[in-house]
């Protein structure tokens, strides 16, 4: 499959995170049967960096309470983070390693770049396009809204330049993570787009803040959240983007499950990045979500199936008023009860 000039194993794509942060953990990804696999993020900033050391990390069950042993599979993230802390040079030779181990296999590894400043941001990716066949340009990391060091860009005008001037050194396809929080997620992918993404990622995960039931902060702080129950609205900007744009999408933020992957691509994502379930049970949660998706796509034109839902999705305006209101149940059965 090809996802804006990047031949990839399939649509199971493993994003950005800490399991992504090593040459073992990339290879593990990569033999596991990923799709692609996206290298943990740099940039320029040493406290982007620092950031790392006050990492932290909830698990939140269905019902809310913070999980105490081993976290399951829907459950909730929320979490802080920072990025990479190595030099350049040495993660360029990582980077190097993993694309030679994956290339074989046919998973390509892309470098990725948290913004911070974009004419680093552009050296940085200049340097990439030497060892890596693509660079992901996450300009949605929700730490960007608590943390100096790294940038969330909300406007259409500073993903604009952020991205050209990017654009304008790398030679390979760039792919462009948009964030959750925006007033308008299309027109930033519009803007991306524009500038000369190949691709754009939506969506990022959320700001959270969660308090225990004492009254103290889970973690301390805010964080980055992102759940199962996020899927929803993820892929609301996903359905959005592939309807108005002619640009690849790739999906992220909500995807644990094979049936999870398969809406994404229904709602127009032509790849899946998936972090959390890998962090609960292991890049060998990978064969299964593979193999999922393969049978759930069995006997289907994948062409035809990505964005297939959102063809048969109809305006407010469009909608044809039904026979028995929706709400009656809802208000009748308190009418009929005097309460």
């Amino acid at each position: 499959m090809d996802v804006g000039g990047l031949a990839a194993a399939n649509p199971v794509w493993v994003g950005s995170s800490e399991l992504t942060m090593t040459l073992d953990g990339l290879t593990a990804c990569i033999d596991a049967g990923a799709g692609a696999v996206v290298a943990k993020s740099v940039n320029e900033s040493a406290a982007a960096r620092r950031q790392l050391d006050i990492a932290d990390y909830a698990f939140v069950s269905p019902d809310g309470d913070l999980r105490s042993g081993l976290p399951e599979p829907r459950d909730g993230l929320l979490n802080r983070s920072g990025l990479a802390q190595v030099e350049l040079a040495d993660w360029l030779e990582t980077l190097a390693a993993a694309v030679a181990h994956g290339a074989p296999r046919g998973c390509p590894v892309l470098g990725s770049i948290t913004l911070g400043d974009p004419a680093e941001a552009a050296r940085i990716g200049k340097a990439m396009t030497a060892v890596v066949p693509a660079v992901e340009l996450n300009i949605g990391a929700p730490h960007g809204r608590e943390a100096r060091a790294v940038r969330q860009l909300t406007d259409a005008d500073s993903v604009r330049d952020a991205v050209r001037t990017v654009r304008a050194a790398v030679g390979v396809p760039l792919f462009v993570k948009l964030p959750a929080q925006a007033s308008d997620v299309v027109a930033l992918a519009r803007a991306a787009r524009s500038a000369g993404a190949d691709a754009v990622g939506l969506v990022g995960r959320y700001p959270g803040f969660l308090p225990t039931v004492d009254g103290s902060p889970a973690l301390g702080s805010w964080g980055a959240w992102g759940s199962p129950g996020c899927l929803p609205m993820s892929l609301y900007w996903v359905s959005k983007a592939f309807q108005a744009l002619a640009v690849p999408v790739i999906g992220t933020n909500g995807a644990r499950t094979a049936a999870d992957v398969l809406r994404f691509l229904a709602s127009g994502a032509q790849a899946v990045e998936v972090v959390t379930a890998l962090w609960i049970g292991g890049p060998a949660v990978l064969r299964e979500l593979v193999a999922g998706v393969g049978e759930g796509l069995a006997g289907k034109d994948f062409g035809e199936f990505v964005g297939s839902a959102v063809a048969g999705a109809r305006e407010y305006a469009d909608l044809v008023p039904l026979p028995s209101p929706a709400w009656l149940p809802y208000t009748a059965r308190w009418e009929s009860s005097g309460r």
